[in-house]
């Protein structure tokens, strides 16, 4: 239990330093001094929000029991994570985080934090495709890839039409 205290204490550190700084500290410098949406604006915004912060407290969890690890690319999990949403998504982390700042794009009407949010989209597609996808090819060999061919890089394979 000691261990994933530690595991614990990390993962947070790191989300406040990455994702905390991504997903909420640079949206709402963009956004200072415009004024929240309300009515149904404010419950979409609300929803994206929880939604995104839910995501990702979720995988980190899972990160820490299931994997061994943490986020940060320095403390890796030691075993392939395909439980809870890793079932679905091989990145719901990212999806996480892509749905908190869209929550700040709704909340403020702020055009301006859609484009980053498309932006971090990218870097992450690149991150994926580029380090994580060969990295994990590397580490976890044929587990890897028939977790590639079973789950979706983004969306789940039933919304694409192959159900697996």
């Amino acid at each position: 239990m000691k261990q994933n205290t530690k595991l614990f204490l990390k993962t947070a550190l790191f989300s406040v330093v990455a994702p905390g700084m991504v997903a909420v500290f640079l949206p709402l410098l963009i956004v200072r001094g415009r004024t929240a949406g309300g009515g149904a604006t404010l419950g979409a915004a609300l929803l994206l929000l929880a939604l995104g912060a839910g995501i990702f407290l979720r995988c980190a969890w899972d990160f820490v029991v299931a994997g061994k690890g943490t986020p940060a690319p320095i403390d890796q999990p030691k075993r392939l994570v395909i439980r809870g949403l890793y079932r679905y998504s091989r990145n719901p982390m990212y999806v996480g985080v892509l749905s908190v700042i869209a929550g700040w794009a709704v909340l403020f009407g702020a055009g301006i934090l859609a484009a980053y949010a498309a932006a971090w989209f990218v870097i992450f597609s690149l991150f994926v495709r580029f380090y994580e996808e060969p990295h994990l090819t590397r580490k976890f060999g044929d587990e890897y890839a028939a977790y590639r061919e079973r789950v979706g890089r983004w969306f789940p394979r039933r919304f694409r039409g192959n159900v697996p």
